[in-house]
């Protein structure tokens, strides 16, 4: 979440008129996340979530993101729920942009996650991915690695940090293609499963947010971007992989869904090329996010220790012992 696009009091009135909830009276940009633009908006009981749709996010597929969290809660997965105007629709016009109004999860984001946390986090990644299992929507994955050739190729960041650098992605990038799964269990995924994208209430999961790069892929590939979100610990600029959170995550899910023999032989390719996924974002945001945007421009060097990390591991032994 963040802001690229600004709004007032206008926005709001006319945001009054389309919906039919308590009128808001407050809002306030979200500063958090990269992608889109976000507000909470608050009316006498209640409190929303605005997002304005922008770079990555096409609008002929907001569509399957409100069917999604619409089964999901039907499912009783604790997520945000589209709210629908007058007309019945959930998307409007603001500001010459597709958006959506959803309900607020309570909760926040925990600064750093404790191995029960990353256990609680494992059985609803589970629960997602039994309830997403049978559902009759689709989206390809655009941030899969078959699919981040042409960001790699618009990669222009420079920097002393990193040490022949374009060299550096062409050669993981090539390897991790090259290794890349072609057949095991999927449905849709969330995709995206930060530490800012779970919520907790008195230190108890309270809901999951942020479904916008939800899409049908392997269910082990979201295992391995868990694993590169939550279970590294950073000290000193140093980003350390977290064995028993890794355990404690992977338990989690097991005791709701089964890991099956070839998904963990994949594993380490996967939670490579999820890093590569990272680093590359990273990379491209850092340089072309406009300086006037309200928002926390997130370290690349972060996935470039975490990516040479997996590159010294190999099998699905070496990420718990």
């Amino acid at each position: 979440m963040a802001v690229y696009t600004k709004i007032n009091k206008k926005d709001i009135y006319y945001i009054n008129r389309k919906f039919k909830i308590e009128k808001f009276i407050d809002f306030k940009g979200i500063k958090q996340g990269i992608e889109n633009t976000n507000y909470l908006l608050r009316s006498k009981n209640k409190k929303f979530i605005l997002t304005i749709f922008e770079k990555r996010v096409f609008k002929k597929e907001i569509p399957f993101f409100m069917k999604l969290m619409n089964k999901l809660n039907q499912s009783k997965i604790n997520c945000p729920k589209p709210l629908k105007t007058y007309k019945g629709n959930h998307l409007i016009k603001l500001r010459n942009k597709t958006a959506c109004i959803v309900s607020h999860i309570e909760g926040k984001d925990k600064k750093k996650l404790n191995s029960k946390n990353c256990y609680d986090i494992g059985k609803i990644v589970a629960q997602m991915h039994l309830a997403t299992k049978n559902i009759t929507l689709f989206r390809k994955n655009s941030m899969n690695i078959k699919n981040l050739n042409p960001l790699l190729k618009s990669i222009k960041f420079k920097s002393k940090k990193f040490i022949n650098l374009d060299k550096f992605l062409e050669n993981n990038f090539k390897d991790i293609k090259k290794n890349w799964p072609k057949k095991l269990p999927k449905g849709i995924i969330h995709g995206d499963l930060f530490i800012d994208n779970i919520f907790f209430k008195k230190n108890k999961l309270s809901g999951i947010i942020d479904f916008y790069f939800a899409a049908n892929d392997f269910f082990m590939y979201e295992i391995a971007i868990c694993i590169n979100a939550l279970c590294f610990d950073k000290k000193n600029s140093k980003f350390r992989i977290n064995k028993q959170k890794i355990k404690n995550l992977i338990k989690g899910y097991e005791k709701v869904k089964k890991i099956s023999l070839k998904e963990k032989k994949s594993l380490n390719i996967l939670c490579r090329g999820a890093a590569m996924r990272y680093f590359l974002t990273r990379l491209y945001d850092y340089s072309n996010t406009p300086k006037t945007a309200l928002i926390k421009i997130k370290d690349p060097g972060e996935y470039y220790q975490k990516l040479m990390t997996h590159n010294g591991l190999s099998t699905y032994k070496d990420y718990l012992i």
